[in-house]
């Protein structure tokens, strides 16, 4: 029998160090009985049941607010199980109740409160980084790279090229520098043009994008090399990453000389060591962020003052724009992806572009220039293109609303353009990867749909989009209506659908049997059967024009 040895804990790290990470103003601290100095080991959520230990940790308490006395007692059963403090929300800056402040002064644990606009995800983050950059700088767990690493990300940056041989720039996942190494007089146009502006040059995200670098750059956990040509000198670049979220990246370009032959090891080390800065750089834009979020969702979806939301975006209200909706198959695995891979896509085909994520949607604002309409069926063909090419192939449709003439009308944008997804989607499931004529689409991913029905403008779907409206508007008045109709679709419904997807059949096929009896895979005998109990059990003549509307009608109401 052998026997492990024990894994010693994680150096603390003075609670003071943690609020001076924190420059984004996520925790605020109310009571510290033990002095600023309190070492903290870890981060836990306060849930997570009685037999964890919380010896040294900053418990995240989910649950109620500061401003609840029920918040006392699970300050009291952090201070017992060993913690150092708690965190608790702030209940929309109301103070915090006498209880919870006398249970903490009482316990003797540190006592902070998260900001509204952050929410828990972000908090833990936050402490997560600062305690990996404290230690860092302490030399606990050896710096990622030498000569003050963890000092800021322009001292990073200068590191890197030192170890590298490179001029090194670290950049968002909007391609906005952060940080850069010294420019040499042989650095090439375009790393001149970048740090002067602040940002990637719009040609050369483009440039990326159709390449498929920025594809690869967002999905892969190594370094990527990128070889010398016309348009420049050797590059290598590598993803910064917390956990599977992406937060930028850093960039080394030959700068008249060859990286060194450890350039790649470096930046490894360096994508580490840069993380817990990234994570306080996006908790720093969080509450700006966050107030975006609410505006662009204000104006896509008609709630409030569409031009405050469009000023507040930075955009004018009266240019013109469209909006692409891409959605993801609802069945999509736990934990996948793909919309926030399109989400990075979306922003970087162009500065003013806004991303929305909605459940199992992507909305996305885009700006469109006199001349440049096209532009927006392009990009929903690009994020349903993108999606296929992902680990796990989840099917998305993308569909692009019509431009329209001021910002202030983008909801009009956004409720078309989803409307066309669910065109899409229908016809999927209607078709099962079957085109009209019966024939089988091009092989998507075994899924059977031609490139062409992944996305589409309100031209791609035709009549259909105006069908989706009319359904919408007859709903009421058939959920409200009886007779044969009525009873035939209830009633079989209930018994499992077939004579429902018999006559769905036959109506697509425009009363042609055999060709209806080919798609339900059964004999022309069997569905001349099934029509005649139409008639014969509940009265339904499939001769009369108006009965055959109505029972389209209820098919599709009923899918």
């Amino acid at each position: 029998m052998t026997s492990r040895t024990p894994v010693p804990p994680e150096p603390a790290v003075a609670l003071r160090e943690i609020l001076a990470f924190d420059d984004s103003g996520t925790l605020r601290l109310l009571l510290a009985p033990g002095g600023q100095d309190v070492g903290v080991r870890a981060v836990a959520v306060g849930d997570e049941g009685p037999a964890q230990p919380l010896d040294g940790c900053l418990v995240l308490v989910v649950g109620a607010p500061a401003a609840s006395a029920g918040a006392a007692e699970p300050v009291r059963e952090a201070a017992r199980r060993g913690a150092s403090g708690v965190v608790l929300r702030d209940a929309e800056g109301e103070a915090a109740a006498p209880e919870v402040l006398a249970a903490a002064e009482e316990s003797g644990i540190a006592l902070l409160t998260r900001a509204a606009w952050a929410d828990w995800t972000d908090t833990a983050a936050l402490v997560r980084s600062a305690l990996a950059c404290a230690r860092a700088g302490s030399g606990e767990q050896g710096a990622a790279v030498p000569d003050g690493g963890a000092e800021s990300l322009a001292a990073l940056a200068a590191a890197i090229a030192e170890y590298t041989g490179g001029a090194i720039t670290i950049e968002d996942t909007r391609f906005r520098v952060l940080a850069h190494s010294a420019t040499g007089p042989e650095a090439d146009g375009l790393r001149r043009s970048t740090v002067l502006g602040g940002r990637v040059p719009e040609w050369r995200v483009a440039e990326l994008r159709r390449s498929g670098m920025l594809r690869a750059l967002w999905t892969s956990r190594d370094v990527i090399h990128r070889a010398a040509d016309a348009d420049g000198p050797e590059r290598l670049v590598i993803a910064v990453r917390s956990g599977p979220e992406v937060l930028g990246s850093i960039w080394a370009a030959a700068d008249g000389r060859s990286l060194s032959p450890w350039a790649a090891d470096a930046l490894r080390r360096a994508a580490e060591a840069a993380a817990p800065h990234l994570v306080r750089h996006r908790l720093r834009e969080s509450g700006s962020a966050r107030r975006s979020e609410l505006a662009l969702r204000g104006l896509l979806f008609g709630e409030g003052d569409a031009r405050t939301h469009a000023w507040s975006l930075g955009l004018s209200p009266d240019a013109a724009c469209a909006v692409v909706v891409a959605e993801r198959d609802s069945g999509a695995p736990a934990g996948d992806r793909t919309l926030d891979v399109l989400a990075l896509q979306a922003v970087s085909y162009r500065p003013s572009v806004r991303v929305l994520r909605d459940g199992d949607r992507l909305l996305v604002l885009l700006p469109v220039d006199t001349g440049r309409e096209r532009d927006v069926l392009g990009l929903a063909r690009e994020l349903a293109t993108l999606a296929r090419s992902l680990p796990g192939r989840v099917p998305v449709r993308a569909g692009a609303g019509p431009v329209v003439p001021t910002a202030l009308r983008a909801r009009s944008s956004c409720e078309e353009a989803a409307l066309i997804v669910r065109v899409l989607r229908e016809r999927a499931a209607r078709s099962g990867g079957v085109d009209r004529d019966g024939k089988a689409g091009r092989d998507d991913g075994g899924e059977g749909e031609a490139d062409s029905a992944r996305y589409a403008d309100a031209a791609g779907v035709g009549p259909s989009l105006d069908v989706v409206r009319v359904l919408d508007a007859v709903r009421p008045v058939w959920e409200s209506g009886s007779g044969p109709v009525h009873d035939l679709v209830r009633a079989d419904l209930a018994a499992g659908g077939e004579l429902v997807r018999s006559l769905a059949a036959y109506l697509d096929a425009s009363g042609d049997v055999a060709r209806a009896a080919a798609r339900l895979v059964v004999h022309p005998n069997t569905l001349r059967y099934r029509l005649r109990r139409a008639r014969e059990r509940f009265g339904v003549d499939l001769d009369d024009p108006d009965t055959r509307l109505l029972i389209t009608l209820a098919v599709r109401l009923t899918g």
